[in-house]
């Protein structure tokens, strides 16, 4: 393999020893910090998302917060499960893991939780602070993606990105927040997918590549520029296997590229936790 390994997980590492400094001074003066997360059904993938943050944090010293909800729950009991959690004074960050089931409004859930507890940075409010460059919590997956590319010092500012799969977890605000002319980002941004003419040549002209569509091995060797930089952010899964969006032998061609397990599921989860920190050391 000639590409450098984007190395997520080393960097989340570091990220959540200084989140850790972080929460460790809010204990000593007092005060606390807490992560409130709901999972509704079991899909095993949820469920292992959601179990990995409240891991974090175990270790960090974040008090967790859950509620599982069985599927058939209504939209109303959701709407009240959160409105306990808004104005509970021990949660200052609230998690509503997603996809939700079939059938209900994944907007009016996350429109329910309070801006101010909103460490996903994907409610209308917080998304609208995105798009108009001002300072508030960004979604955690594409601000983790910038934190990596700009960690392994890939070129980004003034280069082309191509972002694959228009999402409100990942692919819209990840091109936003590429596009804004501030560190790390300011490049030319071409969202594209599948239904798009020429997807692959577009794909190929992209110096840095991410992929968030969930569809395994979407992107192959011949879609992508000698020397791109190839991120992996949509990930599926099929007889117990996490499959990447990446297909095997673009690692050969790629300048740097995130390893399938390590990549961009650990700098999603450290962003988290310093969402949810920053929303703790603002209560006064």
């Amino acid at each position: 393999m000639s590409a450098e390994l984007l190395d997520g997980a080393k960097l989340a590492g570091r990220m959540n020893m200084e989140s850790a400094d972080r929460i460790g001074r809010l204990l000593s003066a007092g005060r606390t910090v807490g992560l409130g997360t709901i999972l509704i059904g079991d899909n095993p993938s949820s469920a292992k998302y959601v179990a990995m943050k409240h891991a974090d944090c175990a270790e960090l010293g974040i008090n967790s917060f859950h509620e599982h909800l069985a599927e058939s729950v209504s939209q109303r009991e959701v709407e009240e499960v959160i409105d306990r959690m808004n104005t509970n004074p021990e949660i200052h960050g609230i998690l509503v893991q997603l996809p939700l089931p079939e059938g209900m409004n994944q907007e009016e859930v996350l429109l329910r939780i309070s801006p101010d507890k909103d460490v996903d940075g994907l409610h209308p409010l917080n998304l609208g602070k995105l798009v108009m460059g001002q300072p508030g919590p960004l979604p955690c997956t594409p601000a983790g993606i910038v934190e990596l590319l700009l960690a392994h010092r890939v070129p980004v500012e003034g280069q082309h990105v191509v972002v694959i799969g228009r999402g409100l977890t990942v692919g819209r605000p990840l091109a936003l927040l590429l596009a804004l002319p501030r560190r790390g980002c300011n490049a030319a941004v071409s969202v594209v997918h599948r239904g798009v003419e020429n997807f692959s040549e577009i794909v190929r002209s992209g110096d840095v590549v991410v992929s968030a569509a969930g569809s395994p091995s979407l992107v192959v060797p011949a879609m992508i520029k000698p020397g791109a930089a190839v991120v992996g952010a949509g990930t599926s899964f099929a007889n117990g296997k996490l499959l990447s969006d990446i297909a095997d032998g673009v690692e050969n061609l790629a300048g740097w590229i995130t390893p399938r397990i390590g990549g961009v599921g650990p700098m999603t989860r450290a962003m988290l936790v310093r969402n949810t920190v920053l929303a703790a050391e603002k209560v006064r």
